[in-house]
């Protein structure tokens, strides 16, 4: 039996404090499928798989895409339901779950969430034709996942809706290209075994190359092949453009995006609310807002362009870049 009262010395060669055993180290990827797979255990929330492009890119949803900094992350969350639905309260359940998720299991603080719907999944047998379907909620759920802010935790600004890579058709074409080399490949070596007896390609192809000389067609296919990787390096570098603009909201960085089309649409529909108006039609871009609308014959234009700037300066009054209206009248 062991002496109590002797010394237990510990072990030289084992970490004692938590500062010598490491430190943890938590990835994007890691935060972006937690968020994921929390958003997709709140019911109403399905998993969507694009088709073409999309699904060599990796669209599948739901999705998320987040900042770190510090101990705190925001994130982008894009996701897909079932119709019908409640739509506040759909996202108000995803927020407050994956909020509370991504704390529990990695100990960051959520400093932004975004949720993004942005696709709508039918339901069969004439269910779309049902009243929306109300989320079942707890408050409880908003208690656990509210948490306190930290002055000594940075300010993260969530990553903004951006469009498709514009290598991506590039990078499909490099894909099918591999994948058609290692057929032939695979080709190549069934012949060489003797398993299949077809005639080689690579070998006939290379030996048509090797007695190639100059030829006159050859100055104008060199200028093609770099224009062609010229171009190939300018769509990889490009930058992703923004798909929506930001709306002015309470808080040092934005939350709320729209569509420049939505912004359109929005701007249309109070200028055809007009009673002198017969017809609108709205184009956004990054500096203007152009309104075109077919008035009646017997009212004034001024009178008209001062009805119109009336209901659509208010919406144009939303966005966080502000943009210049120009009204356009026509007979």
């Amino acid at each position: 039996m062991a002496d109590p009262s002797a010394e237990v010395v510990p072990d030289e060669g084992v970490p004692t404090s938590a500062g010598e055993r490491g430190s943890l180290v938590i990835k994007d990827r890691a935060i972006e499928r937690i968020a994921a797979a929390a958003a997709l255990s709140v019911p109403g929330v399905v998993r969507h798989s694009g088709g073409g492009l999309r699904r060599l890119t990796g669209g599948d949803l739901p999705r998320a895409d987040v900042s770190t900094g510090g101990r705190a992350v925001s994130v982008n969350l894009y996701v897909a339901v079932q119709w019908p639905y409640d739509a506040a309260m759909l996202t108000r359940r995803v927020h407050d779950t994956v909020e509370r998720r991504l704390h529990e299991l990695t100990g960051l603080r959520v400093h932004e969430l975004n949720v993004l719907v942005v696709e709508t999944a039918v339901a069969e047998d004439g269910a779309a034709d049902e009243a929306p379907q109300s989320v079942e909620y707890l408050e409880s759920d908003l208690v656990a996942a509210r948490i306190e802010p930290r002055a000594d935790i940075p300010t993260v600004a969530p990553l903004p809706p951006l469009a498709s890579p514009a290598a991506a058709p590039a990078a499909a074409f490099v894909a099918i290209a591999a994948l058609v080399l290692a057929f032939t490949a695979a080709r190549e070596l069934l012949i060489v075994r003797g398993t299949y007896g077809g005639a080689p390609w690579l070998r006939n192809s290379f030996e048509w190359f090797a007695r190639l000389h100059w030829q006159t067609w050859l100055a104008p296919v060199a200028a093609c092949c770099v224009v062609l990787g010229l171009v190939l390096i300018v769509v990889a570098l490009k930058p992703r453009r923004r798909t929506h603009v930001p709306l002015r909201v309470a808080g040092p960085v934005p939350t709320v995006w729209m569509r420049r089309t939505d912004v359109a649409r929005m701007c249309s529909a109070h200028a055809a609310a007009l009673t002198a108006v017969r017809t609108a039609r709205t184009v956004v871009d990054r500096r203007r807002a152009v309104v075109r609308v077919v008035a009646e014959d017997e009212t004034p234009v001024e009178e008209i362009v001062a009805a119109v700037r009336g209901a659509v300066e208010p919406n144009l009054a939303a966005l966080a870049d502000p943009v210049e209206l120009v009204v356009e009248v026509t007979r």
